[in-house]
């Protein structure tokens, strides 16, 4: 069943956007659960230089059929030129909460709404 999961990571220029692309993403049905993370410091080469900058971080538990639409629908909203999206593997965890998000993202794949 890991096969089918899927994480992504995503971050954002502050916490009421990271909500904000959360609520979006299980309203349409995208995902089984997001996590958001308040505070993140992060640094990163920009144009030629060395940044930093305070964010908020998201992890997105979703069905491994529906990331190209999660990825579709973080980039036409998220305030960023080239947002922080990575696909993460899944090489095992708890069996049923594994379960839990094939069974909520599963129906998903198929009818596009519950």
């Amino acid at each position: 069943m890991k096969e089918q999961v899927a994480i992504l990571y995503s971050t954002y220029p502050n916490l009421e956007e990271a909500k904000r692309m959360g609520k979006k993403l299980l309203e349409k049905n995208l995902c089984a659960c997001v996590n958001v993370f308040p505070v993140v410091m992060s640094m990163f080469w920009w144009n030629g230089r060395i940044e930093k900058a305070t964010e908020s971080a998201m992890i997105i538990k979703t069905n491994k059929k529906l990331v190209k639409d999660v990825i579709k629908e973080i980039v036409k909203h998220h305030p960023y030129s080239c947002p922080c999206i990575l696909e993460l593997s899944v090489g095992g965890g708890y069996e049923p909460f594994i379960k839990w998000i094939v069974e909520e993202t599963t129906h998903l794949t198929f009818q596009g709404k519950r």
